[in-house]
């Protein structure tokens, strides 16, 4: 099975695009991020017409989360208890997959940092009472980068969100249900960078970060047999500014 996971930074913007990586690429299911449509303009037939069904949480100009699917899709969950698009979850061929786009944060010292980290907490407490009978893929734009090889130079980024202690071992919590980071399994030493800011050449530079994860429940992750960023889709003409991650499971 592959799964890709991808914040598309708006459908209406990237959505041939987004066609054009899933026909090319052919995953069995994809996991979409800040979608930024209302449940009514997501474009289902033109994800049927490659063989997906989908569920979507959507909120307009903001946010938004998608699981599309070409193995059948049940059980559909949305949400949290803060109410906005951020986490979609579905049974995909076996495999129970949750969509997450983890709020930014903005500042140390701003109410959405304590917001996110709300948010991080209640995501592991509800996948610390999940039914383990199964195998788990949780992925998304997380918008933390556990450690300083995920960020392009730790020194620039001190005193910021998505590199702070208290969001990194936000992530360790999570991480403690029993999930393991998979890009970070199969690459210990490699960036493997998921996002480059639009702004002053950063893509071209290398001025990235890896806050794009996927997790797999421990007692399944032996069954990935690749995990990786696909750098190319960050190029072109008006890309995301996020790179599609890559999982194969033998499951």
């Amino acid at each position: 099975m592959r799964v890709v996971t991808w914040n598309v930074n708006s459908l209406n913007a990237r959505l041939a695009r987004v066609l054009e990586w899933l026909e090319a690429n052919a995953p069995d299911v994809a996991l979409l991020q800040e979608t930024k449509l209302r449940e009514a303009a997501f474009p289902t037939e033109a994800f049927a017409a490659l063989g997906y069904e989908g569920a979507h949480v959507g909120q307009g100009q903001w946010n938004g989360v998608a699981v599309l699917s070409r193995v059948g899709i049940a059980d559909v969950e949305r949400g949290l208890s803060d109410g906005e698009a951020r986490l979609v979850g579905a049974t995909c061929g076996g495999l129970r997959v949750y969509s997450c786009y983890v709020p930014n944060g903005r500042a140390l010292d701003d109410p959405h940092y304590a917001y996110k980290l709300r948010w991080l907490d209640e995501l592991s407490d509800r996948l610390a009472r999940r039914d383990r009978s199964g195998p788990l893929l949780v992925a998304g734009d997380f918008n933390v980068a556990p450690a300083d090889l995920d960020v392009w130079d730790p020194a620039a980024l001190a005193g910021l969100t998505h590199v702070s202690e208290p969001e990194r071992a936000a992530l360790e919590r999570l991480e403690a249900t029993g999930l393991v980071d998979v890009v970070r399994a199969l690459h210990p030493d490699e960036p493997c960078f998921t996002w480059w800011d639009y702004r002053g050449g950063a893509f071209h530079r290398g001025w990235g970060m890896r806050i794009d994860l996927v997790y797999v429940d421990a007692d399944h992750a032996t069954a990935v047999r690749a995990a990786y960023v696909d750098r190319d889709a960050r190029k072109g003409v008006k890309p995301s500014d996020h790179a599609p991650v890559v999982v194969d499971l033998d499951l």
